[in-house]
Parts: C-alpha cells; sequence; structure tokens
C-alpha cells in the first residue's frame, strides 16, 4: 500500500472500523440484484422483481437521510442498531414470503422496510473527518473509501448473482443480510471512534439539505445517479444483443475497476486551488465519457468505454465528500453525506426506468441516448449553482456552538461573503479553537 495510505491507519481504531465498513457496505450493491435474481427465479415476473428492487431504492433514499439526521444528533450505536434490525426483520420476512408465494403487497411491504438499511459509508466518512478534519490525510481517507464503494460494486452483485444462480434463489439477499448485521455489530462496538453526537436545539434543528450548496451537490448527483442507473441497464441489453447476456457483469465490473484505480491515484496526488473548480470539470468529464457509448459496436469496445468513462467517477465523488464537509455544519455532516447518496438512489431508479422504455422502444444502442442526456443535465445543474459552491460554511452548529453573529465576528477578518481570510499557514483559526481550511 503507498505510505499516504499507510499513513491512515497510523490512527488507532482506524483499520477496525474501515473493515467494519466494508463488511457493511456489501448488501449496498448485493440487496437490490439479489432481490431482482430471486424473484426472477421463483416467479418469472421481471416485472414484480423490478417493482420490488425500485421500491428498496426508493425507500432508502427517503428513509436515509433521516436515519442519518437521527446519527448526528444521538450517535451511531444508538441509531443504526435498531435501524439495522428494522431492515433485518424485513428482509427475514420477504424471503419466505418469496418463496412461498405469499401476496406481492407483503413483499412489497418488506422491501420497503429494507429500506431502513443506514448508510455504512456516510458513516465511516464521519469517523474519518472526525480523525482528520482539516488536514490532507481527510483527502486520502476520502479517496480510500471511494475505492472501498468500488469494490463492493466489483464483487458484490458476482456474489449476490452467483449464489442465487448456483445454490438457491434465496442465497444472494440472505448472504447480504449476513454482511449487514456483521458490519453493523462491528462498527458499532468500537465507541472510541465514534464521532461525539451533536443534540439540536432551536435554529441547529434543520434539515442539512437546507445549506445551498447541499442543495446543488444533491441536485447534480440526481442527474449522475441517472447516468449509473442507465448504463447498467443499457448494458445488459447491449450485451443481450449482441448475444453475450452473461458476460455483461464483467462488462460493468470494468466500468468500477476504472473508478476503483482512479481513486487510488486521485488520493496520492495533493490539489491546489479551489475544490469546486475540481467538482465542476468531473461533472463535465462524466459528461463526456458517456459521448463514445453512442458510436459503440461491439462488447469489446464497449467494455473500453466503461473503463475509460470510470476513471472520472471516484474523483469526482472524494471531491463531493470534500466539499460536504465545507458546506454542511459539522452537526449534520452525516446527514449531509446521506443526502448525496439519496439523490444518488432517486437518479438510479429513474435512470433505469427512462432506459427501459427506451431500449423497449427503439433497442440498445438507443437507450446509451438516456445517460448522454442525463450527463449534460448534471452539468448545466452544477453550472447554474457554481457560485453556491464557492461559499462555504463559516460556522459548525452544536449543543455548544450557538453564537450570535457578533461573537462569531470577534476577532475574525471576513470578506463581503463572509469567508474567514486565513493566515499565512493556510489554515484559518475560530474562536472555538479549531482551525478550518480555506474556500
Amino acid at each position: 500500500m503507498p505510505s499516504p495510505y499507510r499513513a491512515l491507519f497510523a490512527a488507532p481504531g482506524s483499520a477496525a472500523f474501515s473493515a467494519a465498513g466494508l463488511v457493511g457496505r456489501m448488501p449496498l450493491s448485493m440487496m437490490g440484484i439479489g432481490i431482482v435474481t430471486m424473484i426472477s427465479q421463483l416467479t418469472g415476473r421481471y416485472g414484480l422483481a423490478g417493482a420490488l428492487s425500485a421500491t428498496l431504492a426508493l425507500s432508502a433514499a427517503l428513509l436515509g437521510p433521516q436515519i442519518s439526521r437521527l446519527v448526528d444528533q444521538y450517535g451511531q450505536r444508538r441509531v443504526l442498531r435498531p435501524a439495522t434490525l428494522v431492515a433485518l426483520a424485513a428482509a427475514a420476512v420477504l424471503l419466505p414470503a418469496a418463496h412461498h408465494g405469499w401476496p406481492d403487497w407483503v413483499l412489497f411491504v418488506c422491501a420497503a422496510g429494507i429500506g431502513a438499511v443506514p448508510s455504512l459509508g456516510a458513516m465511516i466518512r464521519a469517523r474519518w473527518a472526525a480523525i482528520y478534519r482539516d488536514t490532507p490525510r481527510l483527502h486520502t481517507a476520502y479517496s480510500f473509501e471511494s475505492v472501498v464503494d468500488e469494490l463492493c460494486f466489483i464483487f458484490g452483485p458476482i456474489l449476490s448473482i452467483g449464489l442465487s444462480t448456483r445454490w438457491f434463489p434465496e442465497a444472494g439477499p440472505l448472504l447480504a443480510a449476513c454482511f449487514l448485521a456483521a458490519g453493523v455489530l462491528w462498527l458499532t462496538s468500537q465507541r472510541a471512534t465514534e464521532p461525539p453526537p451533536h443534540p439540536r436545539a432551536g435554529r441547529g434543528g434543520g434539515s442539512a439539505l437546507r445549506a445551498p450548496g447541499l442543495q446543488v451537490l444533491v441536485g447534480t448527483f440526481a442527474a449522475t445517479g441517472a447516468i449509473f442507473g442507465a448504463v447498467d441497464v443499457v448494458t445488459v441489453a447491449f450485451a443481450d444483443e449482441q448475444g453475450h447476456k452473461g458476460a455483461a457483469s464483467l462488462v460493468l465490473a470494468l466500468y468500477a475497476t476504472g473508478s476503483c484505480l482512479a481513486g487510488l491515484l486521485f488520493g496520492l496526488v495533493r490539489f491546489a486551488g479551489a475544490p469546486e473548480r475540481r467538482w465542476f470539470l468531473g461533472i463535465c468529464a462524466m459528461a463526456v465519457s458517456m459521448i463514445p457509448f453512442l458510436l459503440v459496436g461491439n462488447l469489446p469496445s464497449l467494455a473500453v468505454a466503461l473503463f475509460l468513462a470510470g476513471l472520472s467517477v471516484a474523483p469526482t465523488m472524494i471531491t463531493t465528500m470534500g466539499l460536504i464537509e465545507q458546506h454542511v455544519p459539522r452537526a449534520k455532516l452525516t446527514e449531509g453525506m446521506t443526502w448525496v447518496s439519496t439523490g444518488l438512489a432517486v437518479g438510479v431508479a429513474l435512470g433505469s426506468s427512462v432506459s427501459g422504455r427506451v431500449i423497449d422502444a427503439s433497442g440498445a444502442r438507443a437507450g446509451y441516448g438516456v445517460p448522454v442526456v442525463s450527463g449534460a443535465v448534471a452539468v448545466a445543474v452544477g453550472l447554474l449553482g457554481y457560485r453556491r459552491l464557492s461559499r462555504p460554511v463559516t460556522r459548525r452548529e452544536g449543543l455548544h456552538e450557538h453564537h450570535s453573529e457578533r461573537e462569531q465576528r470577534h476577532g475574525e477578518r471576513r470578506t463581503g461573503l463572509g469567508e474567514v481570510r486565513p493566515e499565512a499557514a493556510g489554515y484559518g483559526e475560530d474562536r472555538d479553537g479549531e482551525n478550518r481550511p480555506v474556500a
């Protein structure tokens, strides 16, 4: 492992909570596709399978930010274990319900209940932020976690589909539930690295989504999620048209592999300049990388196009997490990270639905027009909201951090936009004695 990544784990407990996050995040890429595989094998009803997967995604999009908001208020251990129990109970009912042919409404209720699964990626990143906030190592930590995300998406579907097709239909979702239980139990048992809760009162009780910068990030990543959802569906259809449907998972794995490699390299580089500029260039790169899909004519050329497109994914996600840390008050950091995941989830559901209709009407090649349009929308939203991203928050909200504007201005030099100008070292010290990065 390169030395910057080795240095991350010098912090006591960091290797353990990161490993727990890897285990607990496997269901992110396993549960949805596992339900589709299970239902299609047991009933042959692909429409029902897709509807259940969409119900799970939308439920997670609705419940995820609320769970993370409670985590910020009460702590990870107190919230994650009850939320995980709800998700596991729903999964425990779904499997026999599907096996014995119970009414469809039972399946939909269970799929919605599984949406209570917590966003483990946000929990792990919040722990890294608590350790390395305002240091260059936080960038490396976010890079490492993006690589972990991609590893989950490379191996998760292979495990889920392989078990359900070669062992028994319920095996994929069952293993995903086991990963979830083990990961959450392992993570929440590690109290030393758990970020302190921030109970809210008065003006600190609003949603993190009220932050203008976060609104831009969530809106942009809703369009970006449509790219991901469309690419997955259209790639499977394209491989089917080429007579090699089984190769779709391997071709899609190259998309995640490109992102994984780019994330590793990105974490080794120290960047100067405004992070919002890098973020917007990343969004533009993701949009442009969709154009070659309109020209591919076979699976090898598609594989190359997917690998190259993946190179822009992880760096953009890493920069996004850094921007969230700047634009969301510390007391709402976990919720803010989860809102971006929610935007992605909504976009994935929308992109999958729209691309499926285009494929039915005009074929797989035409379906690649959906990610191209989605990329253009992401660029447009990012451009319209770019100025908001240049204005990070200048205060952190928490139980003991409610100060008047006069108190906050005491001893600080500010610009007309309210930004704290740092000293020559590149960091400014606020009235609480904490270093804060320059926007």
